[in-house]
């Protein structure tokens, strides 16, 4: 019979600060296999001068351990106009590498796996958008960042789950088009008296959940609080007890603290809040981005030793698509 023997204490462990962030959630035998591969890419970050930027749904071995910048769409894009590192290496989907390649043109932008995409990206062309503004004359055109750079650069100006409704009524006009994601802004259609046009995108993490599956929780865990993504259907939304960005959900467990919660979001989410609270309930029904999941710890170490996969944007879409980030980031 094979035994594998493991350390008995943390402190034998390697990195044993860093694992003692995510031993709730990584079992001790399986620590020293992933702590090759996060020494390989702390020293490479060094010899790199290199940040990774890792969206909240990155697993927590990223997440806790390797990542410099965590946060939402709008947290990462804020982030990457800060750093003054050479390289940023994107652990998150490809719009997102593109968004910090837009406001960083100078800077090497990478993302260790060219597969991970997203279904709202993929749900809407530029041309589609030339054809809204056609149909539309004169309404602006506001366009979430889980967008191509081409799709940005045939808008106004583009938003996030996070400053959605901000973005919107800032512009001081009656009507909006808001692409791509039709859930969302049919959420944000409810909280204001601007008229919005909507798009048919939908998120295939988020559109997976119903308001029957918001029921079945409330009875089979009394007293759950549960928090929706605006991604979302409305019927779920209108289910649940706070609404917002995956930051604004983290803020919401960390200010309220609720003694058991559901956050009805891509699942590594839950994981990483847990990480942090580790006396709150959390309740997992979960659903796994395919996409956001395609990045590991191995492909990132890969991604800084071989300098791959560089994003790059073509300088006629970079330069329109930047203006409608920019724009973003000037209201907040």
């Amino acid at each position: 019979m094979l035994q594998i023997d493991t350390p008995r204490s943390p402190s034998s462990l390697p990195f044993p600060d860093l694992y003692a962030r995510v031993e709730r959630h990584v079992p001790r035998f399986e620590w020293p296999i992933l702590a090759e591969d996060i020494g390989a890419i702390l020293q490479l970050k060094r010899e790199r001068n290199a940040v990774i930027l890792a969206h909240n749904y990155q697993t927590p071995d990223i997440f806790h351990t390797v990542a410099d910048i965590v946060g939402d769409s709008l947290a990462l894009a804020r982030e990457a106009v800060r750093t003054d590192a050479a390289v940023i290496v994107l652990a998150g989907v490809h719009f997102m590498a593109e968004t910090a390649k837009l406001l960083n043109p100078e800077k090497t932008v990478l993302i260790p796996d060219l597969r991970a995409g997203c279904s709202l990206a993929e749900s809407i062309t530029a041309a589609d958008v030339r054809l809204l503004r056609d149909t539309h004359p004169g309404v602006p055109i506001v366009t979430y960042v889980n967008t191509s750079a081409a799709v940005k650069a045939e808008s106004d100006i583009c938003c996030t789950s996070g400053n959605a409704k901000k973005i919107v009524e800032a512009l001081g006009a009656p009507k909006v088009i808001m692409l791509p994601d039709e859930y969302l802004a049919r959420n944000i259609a409810t909280q204001t008296r601007v008229e919005i046009i909507a798009w048919k995108g939908h998120c295939e993490v988020h559109e997976r959940f119903t308001a029957a599956d918001v029921k079945s929780l409330r009875e089979t865990h009394p007293g759950v609080t549960v928090l929706a993504h605006p991604e979302c259907p409305p019927e779920v939304v209108a289910e649940c007890d706070f609404t917002g960005s995956t930051a604004a959900m983290a803020d919401y467990v960390g200010r309220q603290r609720p003694a058991r919660v559901v956050l009805l979001t891509e699942c590594s989410m839950s994981d990483n809040v847990a990480l942090q609270y580790p006396d709150l309930d959390f309740v997992r029904p979960c659903n796994l981005c395919p996409h956001m999941k395609r990045i590991s710890l191995g492909n990132i170490r890969q991604s800084l030793e071989t300098m791959t996969h560089e994003v790059t944007v073509a300088p006629e879409v970079a330069e329109k698509a930047r203006r409608a980030v920019e724009r973003m980031l000037a209201i907040g």
